[in-house]
């Protein structure tokens, strides 16, 4: 997939162009019906697939105060656009330039100018330029006037429910630590990625080593917890280890939390012990962890050896979750 940070970046020439535009946070079934539908219209023409996205949201800069926690992080994002099909996206930053682009600029010199589009694909509540004022039916009056068309895609529901899939509804199971209804809104596993960080090493002193994960790592950290799930080392960055297709993926016990049996933890952290791993090195690697399953919530415990008894009934559950239907059916997928 190609990426471009700016329009500029856009060689000339590089439409004709089936364009889905939105935040793309947690990249859900949701965005992939958007992205489904352009991959459909694009094979019709011989176009591109191009998504236009956000380095963060909008809100972040628009209204802080309201403005909840993404999903995924912009790399997290980039792969999962790139693994739903998408031929390039156009990664903007949203900063007070772009707040204040009119509508009409944006679609001018964005859509038209830089990305020769032909049909653009949006939600039903998509908004676009200075104060929002841009909406579906403007893009398609702006449409007839520059020659694309405009198809509004209709919500996912989730069947059970009957409610949309957004990116609300996920962060709502990940604050209640459902990791497992997650995965069913987002067709994949819910992780987070970061580097290996050196802890207080309390683990290897109990017989069970964790990769613990930077504080500055990117994804929604789930409710606290005992989590199965998976660990996919991508390697050192600029080593060329860390290749996604080099990637190396473990069954992994993970924890979050602040570690209250022993009260020394100051700020919750993810830390991953790999199954039956006693040597591993992952020191400065980057890594994806992803959830399966929650096996418990989490609680302190009055002394060692109640800790270490825990830990490896957790352990023997987290192999009974990962050798399951929930823990096999999703193999790492990365661009």
């Amino acid at each position: 997939m190609i990426v471009f940070r700016d329009p500029r970046e856009v060689p000339a020439g590089f439409g004709p162009s089936v364009v889905a535009i939105g935040k793309f946070d947690g990249v859900h079934s949701g965005h992939r019906a958007v992205i489904d539908r352009a991959m459909v219209d694009a094979a019709a023409s011989g176009a591109r697939v191009v998504a236009v996205t956000f380095d963060r949201n909008p809100l972040a800069l628009l209204r802080p105060e309201i403005c909840p926690e993404s999903l995924v992080g912009v790399e997290q994002k980039l792969r999962l656009l790139a693994d739903a099909g998408v031929d390039a996206t156009l990664m903007l930053t949203f900063d007070r330039a772009l707040a204040d682009l009119g509508a009409r600029e944006f679609v001018e010199h964005v859509l038209v100018g830089a990305l020769g589009v032909r049909i653009v694909m949006v939600g039903a509540d998509f908004r676009f330029g200075r104060g929002g004022a841009g909406n579906p039916d403007l893009l398609r009056e702006m449409g007839a006037e520059f020659g694309f068309e405009v198809d509004v895609v209709d919500d996912v529901r989730a069947i059970d429910a009957g409610r949309r899939v957004s990116s609300t509804w996920v962060r709502e199971l990940l604050d209640a630590g459902d990791v497992t209804g997650a995965t069913r809104l987002l067709g994949r596993p819910h992780a987070v990625r970061g580097e290996v960080v050196h802890g207080l090493k309390r683990g290897r002193e109990l017989g069970f080593p964790t990769a613990n994960l930077s504080a500055d790592l990117e994804g929604f950290v789930p409710a606290e917890g005992v989590y199965a799930g998976w660990l996919v080392d991508e390697g050192v960055p600029g080593d060329g280890a860390s290749v996604p297709r080099s990637s190396v993926r473990y069954p992994a016990a993970i924890s979050i939390g602040t570690n209250p049996t022993f009260d020394d933890v100051k700020v919750r952290q993810v830390e991953a012990y790999v199954l039956d791993e006693t040597d591993l090195d992952l020191y400065g690697h980057v890594v994806e962890i992803e959830f399966v399953s929650r096996i418990r919530g989490m609680v302190a415990f009055e002394g060692i050896e109640p800790l270490i008894e825990q830990m490896n009934d957790d352990i023997d559950r987290v192999r009974h979750e990962l050798a399951g239907p929930a823990g096999s059916a999703h193999p790492s997928a990365h661009p």
